[in-house]
């Protein structure tokens, strides 16, 4: 008998079957960002990163242009099992012949992207950019009290949906896009008010352009602090959360986007009463969010545990979201998406009897069983996902291979 098989007879002792297992997370999909492979440059502006986000370390071997990044993202995917989306922020554009301001992108300036993603079966999800650009004035942007900035950005978002309506349209899978905004102010503010609700005419604005809801999931992201905005952010999770449900758009949390002593993994269950679906942005906030690279973790095992226990596989839609220079950048994006996957395989040997126990007031074999699944052979069923997905389960060597042929020639 191999590993494998010992494993399922160990799981089915606990009424869990692997095989039900393996084939739920067969048919997950998770949304891969695109913005680790270059830090998070794009290939619109040359604007440092603004708007709290900073990427740290300068590991060789960054992609500088659109064919290094698609050829990096091939090498990258080749390493990930089960099913992924590609998502792109709107500062990916690619430009043939003039370049123009992000109020004026249009499909076009993503056809390489379509065609990438066409040739491969993936579909795409996307990110307006309001960061990192000269239009963004005193840390504001669909905020602003200018009011040249704030319809500047809010073009920029229509722009956007309709982009991401012509993704939909072209790869044949509904295309996410997610507004997230870094507006906000170092100090405390003399206003909370008043760039709120220009935020909120500011959407208003965007969500009037025509778009197809069944093509197009428009999500809203809120944000706690960043660096330079440590005292306020227009985007609050009150506010995100509040406009979602009264314009009937998805929420969208970052884990890394609330106060450290909460959890994502809490607040779950109580978006699913509400939402037919919710999104989320997995990364992994070391005591602010930093956007590491996603672990095996408690954190991310109990997001995973509330998506599959309470039978949302089909409504939760997962993306990752990190960024990290001081370590090889394609190893970074596997290990944080096959860290979620797993994440998710762990949920999925949970057995059911879990709420009984609950539901019994039996907090002491509750607590029991869920620590002997801690340790329950749950590696050798991954391998066997592994092998059946056709993915080396030691990607690390291929890795460094690509490393040395190709990243190092970089300069």
């Amino acid at each position: 008998m191999n590993r494998y098989q010992e494993a399922k007879t160990m799981y089915e002792a606990l009424g869990v079957d692997t095989e039900m297992a393996l084939s739920a997370l067969s048919d997950v999909t998770v949304s891969v960002h695109c913005w680790q492979g270059d830090d998070v440059i794009g290939f619109d502006s040359r604007e440092s990163l603004s708007g709290g986000i900073q990427t740290t370390g300068n590991y060789p071997g960054k992609a500088r242009t659109p064919e290094e990044l698609m050829a990096d993202i091939d090498k990258a995917f080749s390493l990930m099992p089960g099913k992924q989306k590609l998502n792109l922020h709107a500062s990916y554009a690619i430009f043939d012949g003039e370049p123009v301001g992000r109020d004026q992108i249009r499909p076009e300036h993503f056809k390489k992207w379509v065609d990438f993603a066409k040739k491969r079966g993936l579909g795409l999800d996307f990110n307006p950019t309001f960061f990192s650009h000269p239009m963004v004035k005193d840390n504001l942007t669909l905020s602003s009290p200018d009011e040249t900035v704030r319809k500047y950005w809010v073009e920029h978002g229509k722009a956007c949906l309709r982009i991401s309506q012509y993704f939909a349209e072209e790869t044949g899978y509904p295309c996410l896009m997610n507004i997230w905004i870094p507006d906000g102010y170092k100090d405390i503010p003399a206003d909370r008010l008043g760039p709120r609700a220009r935020f909120k005419k500011s959407l208003d604005e965007i969500l009037s352009e025509p778009y197809d809801p069944e093509k197009v999931y428009v999500t809203l992201e809120s944000k706690v602090f960043g660096i330079g905005l440590e005292s306020y952010t227009v985007g609050s999770a009150e506010f995100c959360l509040s406009y979602s449900t009264k314009k009937g758009i998805t929420p969208l949390m970052d884990n890394g986007h609330y106060h450290p002593t909460e959890m994502v993994s809490d607040k779950i269950s109580s978006l699913l009463l509400f939402n037919d679906k919710i999104a989320l942005h997995v990364t992994r906030p070391v005591r602010w969010d930093s956007d590491h690279v996603v672990l095996f973790d408690d954190e991310t095992r109990e997001i995973a545990k509330e998506i599959v226990r309470n039978d949302a596989l089909d409504r939760v839609l997962i993306a990752t979201d990190y960024f990290d220079a001081s370590i090889n950048r394609i190893s970074a994006w596997v290990t944080g998406v096959r860290s979620v996957q797993k994440a998710l395989l762990f949920a999925l040997l949970q057995p059911a009897c879990l709420k009984n126990l609950q539901d019994d007031n039996d907090m002491t074999s509750l607590m029991v069983m869920q620590e002997e699944l801690k340790t329950a052979p749950i590696g050798d069923v991954w391998n066997e996902y592994l092998r059946r997905q056709n993915v080396p389960a030691d990607y690390l060597t291929e890795v460094k291979e690509y490393e040395k042929k190709v990243l190092v020639n970089r300069k």
